[in-house]
């Protein structure tokens, strides 16, 4: 019995993958004038690092150069990789609301963790994989020296920082549930609020002292610096673990069950309230 029911919780998580997928595929066009603008922002923001010397009229040694412009591509795909992620979770209610299925999909007889669950695995794969065609293009542009880099503690880092990121995006989809008419605009301010504080493409030393708190607090902020220090500086999984690691772990613990929990309790709150068959 408990065989069978996991199976079948478990097709019905590949259902809403599945689905996605199958979304993609039909806004193609939108989904090839995004990776557009991220390949060409992605490049934009490396060619800063290029042009130091120029920007500040200094002599720098092209080692220094080279550190820079591996600094910037990092934060920009990281961050890439993160936002991805975020996005897909966090706009995956008013997908349904665009879709006009948010009434089938939340009356429909599955568990909501099922349903966060395919959607989640859904928001990583498509991260990677968009993330890993910008790596591509930027390539091609800039020589990339990764001689120093640990793939396994990037791994790791990425992987337990991936916890963190989905727990803060099914916090964040409960915003377009509750507020049909703005709640998408909200999760981009929340986005940007990360964005602004966590590093992405400077030292968060650089913040003014009231704003560094909130990089303490945000998982970015240790996805970043540690994804800099395996990449950049060889460090591994040991090294990683306690600055790093242990955080993300802790943090993804924490927000992975407290979104399931608001997700909830707003959902219930929607239904109550009729906002379900409302549109923004």
């Amino acid at each position: 019995m408990l065989g069978r029911s996991f199976w079948r919780e478990t097709r019905a998580s590949y259902a809403f993958v599945e689905r996605n997928i199958n979304l993609i595929k039909r806004y193609w066009g939108w989904e090839v004038v995004w990776l557009i603008y991220s390949i060409v922002n992605a490049l934009s923001i490396t060619f800063i690092g290029k042009a130091i010397g120029a920007i500040t009229g200094e002599t720098f040694s092209e080692a220094t150069i080279n550190a820079t412009i591996l600094y910037l591509i990092v934060g920009t795909l990281v961050w890439h990789y993160l936002a991805v992620v975020f996005d897909a979770i966090a706009e995956s209610v008013q997908w349904e609301r665009w879709e006009g299925t948010i009434e089938y999909t939340f009356m429909a007889p599955i568990s909501r963790l099922t349903h966060m669950l395919g959607t989640t695995v859904f928001a990583v794969l498509w991260g990677l994989l968009h993330t890993a065609i910008i790596l591509l293009a930027v390539a091609l542009f800039f020589q990339i020296d990764l001689s120093k880099a640990n793939f396994g503690g990037a791994t790791l880092i990425l992987l337990v920082g991936s916890l963190s990121f989905i727990g803060l995006g099914i916090v964040a989809a409960v915003l377009p549930l509750l507020f049909p008419e703005r709640g998408a605009q909200m999760t981009n301010i929340v986005k940007a609020t990360i964005l602004l504080v966590s590093g992405v493409y400077y030292p968060v030393s650089v913040l003014p002292t009231w704003m560094q708190p909130a990089a303490a607090i945000s998982p970015a902020t240790y996805v970043l610096e540690g994804m800099r220090q395996a990449l950049q500086h060889g460090a591994g999984p040991t090294v990683l673990a306690r600055p790093y690691l242990l955080p993300l772990f802790l943090s993804g613990v924490l927000l992975i069950p407290l979104g399931l929990w608001v997700f909830l309790r707003g959902e219930r709150y929607a239904k109550q309230t009729g906002r379900l068959k409302r549109n923004g």
